[in-house]
């Protein structure tokens, strides 16, 4: 039995799944805001938890809003600040009193499409985060590739390729850079553009809507929006050329984006044609919690 965590910033999730990747257990509860110590405690009982309702223990995998440092085995890069500095996968392996092992959120997410999700099957997976965030992560023949920094997949704090005159952004972003994909494509990104355009502060799902009720303003700015990611994902295939990307994250639900975004890359990939499938997440916001859970292979925790 493989338990998934996936440690979200406003929820926590676990997920425990058989050896065929069928759900036997799954259970969400808020995150504690800023409380480290907390937050080790939410964990703790659920996976205690799921041994219990499960009767056996299983191994543990977590998917982190960061990652862990390989020079320092502490969580860097995480928009949780609370995690960073923390040794987190040695705090709950010593807490649970087994191994557990950590990854990036959007590692997950491309672990678990690459294993049984949309592109299960494919050697190599890119997997894109569209939400709050703009992240990735690559999965090659089954297995995550971390890279020796530990941030392979970080396209998102690359800055926005190929840029007119109106995408010389002086935004900044969280990273400390200014122009980076993630101020572009991000759900607030969208919602500050529409803001700018209109004086209405929308979520990106209300201009998503707008879009589909043909609203001109909006329309305008879905168009801006498939042209950036299309040259923000044709870079990624002319560095990586992966057989399939998967969307995931909250923006990834707008279906206009798996037609218009291949019909404008063309434009940017270094190819006389592109055979990259562009695919919507099979398993949607519960991929990264799966993902965690597939870190471990089949390998039983004993007890």
């Amino acid at each position: 039995m493989r338990i998934g965590i996936d440690l979200g910033g406003t929820k926590i999730e676990a997920v425990a799944l058989d050896q065929c990747g069928e759900t036997l257990f799954r259970k969400r509860v808020s995150t504690p805001q800023g409380d480290y110590v907390g937050t080790l405690d939410c964990i703790c009982e659920l996976v205690r938890e799921a041994d219990q309702v499960l009767g056996r223990r299983g191994s543990v995998g977590v998917g982190i809003p960061g990652t862990i440092s390989p020079s320092t085995g502490r969580v860097k890069n995480a928009n949780s600040v609370c995690l960073i500095g923390n040794p987190l996968d040695q705090d709950l392996s010593e807490r649970l009193d087994r191994p557990v092992r950590c990854a990036n959120d959007a590692n997950c997410f491309a672990l678990s499409e690459a294993s049984d999700g949309a592109a299960a099957g494919a050697n190599s997976v890119f997997g894109v985060i569209l939400g709050t965030g703009v992240g990735g992560g690559l999965v090659i023949n089954g297995q995550i590739v971390c890279g020796p920094n530990s941030i392979t997949g970080e396209w998102g704090h690359n800055p926005l390729p190929w840029p007119n005159n109106s995408e010389i952004s002086i935004v900044p972003c969280y990273c400390g850079q200014t122009g980076c994909i993630e101020t572009w494509l991000s759900g607030p990104a969208l919602s500050r553009q529409y803001l700018k355009l209109s004086g209405l502060d929308l979520s990106a799902d209300q201009i998503w809507k707008l879009v589909r009720d043909n609203d001109p303003l909006a329309q305008a700015i879905s168009q801006q929006y498939y042209r950036r990611l299309a040259k923000s994902l044709a870079s990624v295939i002319n560095i990586i050329d992966p057989e399939v990307i998967v969307l995931g994250g909250g923006l990834s639900n707008e279906s206009s984006l798996y037609e218009a975004v291949p019909s404008l890359w063309g434009e940017y990939v270094f190819s006389d044609s592109v055979a990259t499938r562009l695919v919507p997440a099979q398993f949607g916001d519960a991929s990264g919690v799966r993902g965690a859970a597939w870190l471990w292979p089949q390998t039983p925790v004993k007890a």
